[in-house]
């Protein structure tokens, strides 16, 4: 399920129906969950760049498993792209990674499109995943900027969601 896509989708196929009286009540809780969902993607741009120019992130599958190896508690967001068709091998790294963030209380947020996270992170070759890495400034509990706050809300209203929705990124 593609959040942006299903928000519009619902909220369009009410529109063009009858509305009867008690419809109304729904109608505007669709809008807000519309109006809700639609910056997501943006959100996720907007945490990610911040992150990277703290030096926060952490681009590609192999490091990032190599850092969650040695210290999860440091990472706050796994990022990861839809899976390309036919490339099991990636895929399973993938899928014991979802896992692994999981158990470890990583929020795991799917994205559209392995290219335009890549181009969104600056890299030059496609990166599947990335993890955002929290910041500790001489506090006893990580700092979190606004856009990292709002992802954490829209991960913890979706964490036992039998199948996780999919964010579309901003065209870069």
């Amino acid at each position: 399920m593609v959040v942006e896509e299903t928000c519009t989708m619902h909220l369009n196929m009410n529109m063009n129906m009858p509305m009867p009286m008690d419809m109304d009540l729904e109608l505007e809780l669709d809008i807000d969950l519309a109006m809700e969902c639609a910056p997501i993607g943006r959100t996720v741009k907007s945490a990610l760049m911040r992150a990277q120019s703290e030096a926060r992130v952490i681009v590609g599958l192999s490091a990032a498993i190599n850092v969650l190896s040695k210290s999860p508690e440091g990472s706050l967001f796994c990022l990861m792209a839809q899976p390309k068709d036919g490339d099991s091998a990636t895929h399973m790294h993938e899928v014991l990674l979802e896992a692994f963030c999981y158990e470890n209380d990583i929020y795991v947020i799917k994205v559209d499109d392995a290219t335009k996270l890549s181009r969104i992170l600056g890299q030059d070759s496609v990166e599947s995943c990335c993890l955002v890495q929290k910041v500790w400034a001489d506090a006893p509990e990580e700092q979190l900027t606004k856009a990292e706050n709002q992802l954490v809300d829209y991960c913890e209203a979706h964490w036992d969601a039998p199948q996780q929705p999919i964010v579309q990124l901003p065209a870069v």
